[in-house]
């Protein structure tokens, strides 16, 4: 197990942290993987949560973007807690998403954080004219890194919100006929992380409106 000292930590949403650490060497991932981590103080060492690396593999350092719920009393409420100079115990790489080929990702709030090494690596490599982002989110403020897929995506960056109407983005939630709408092409990969009923809705409606099994990546 590796020990990894904050070296920032900042609000990035209301209730996202962005959190940068030191990189120990020799440890590789692929874009949109995870690991998990442990605050390394008393009584929290023992309380694992997967967390997905944001940061490249070839940075020489580790990016997390992780939501906080601050009413659950866990985990995610400590993390508020944490400065530069704590310290994370990080455990073995895993996870199902990574990059298969161009295609379409839809995220839905803090399910964007597997998708976001993976847009940044095609981003640094010329490629994400090819890629869509379909992104749901309860309100404008809860984007997360909202300038930077924009910059990389820009008409290709297709926003959703539930909770609040604006003259910028659709309202409602993520539906076949959304889909039908924003979805050109169903020969590419669709990557698609957020919570499980999302998650599940959104895989059953591309199915109907002819994505293939095998082109339908999620997390295990």
């Amino acid at each position: 197990m590796n020990t990894l000292k904050i070296k920032h930590v900042e609000k990035i949403t209301p209730d996202v942290l962005q959190i940068i650490t030191n990189k120990p060497s020799g440890l590789e991932f692929k874009p949109g993987q995870a690991t998990e981590l442990f605050i390394n103080q008393e009584s929290w060492k023992e309380e694992g949560r997967p967390f997905t690396f944001t940061s490249l593999p070839e940075d020489n350092y580790f990016e997390f973007v992780i939501k906080t719920y601050p009413d659950h009393n866990g985990v995610t409420e400590k993390l508020l807690d944490l400065k530069e100079g704590d310290e994370f115990l990080q455990n073995e790489v895993f996870g199902n998403i990574y990059f298969r080929g161009e295609g379409t990702f839809i995220a839905g709030g803090a399910g964007l954080t597997p998708l976001i090494s993976i847009l940044r690596d095609r981003d640094k490599n010329g490629k994400n004219e090819d890629n869509k982002l379909i992104f749901a989110n309860k309100t404008k403020a809860d984007i997360i890194l909202k300038d930077e897929l924009e910059k990389m995506l820009d008409s290709n960056f297709i926003n959703i919100l539930s909770e609040e109407e604006t003259e910028e983005y659709a309202h409602g939630h993520i539906d076949k006929t959304f889909l039908k709408d924003h979805v050109l092409n169903l020969d590419r990969k669709f990557y698609i992380c957020g919570p499980p009923p999302m998650v599940e809705s959104v895989v059953d409606d591309l199915k109907e409106i002819g994505a293939k099994d095998e082109d339908i990546i999620i997390e295990d």
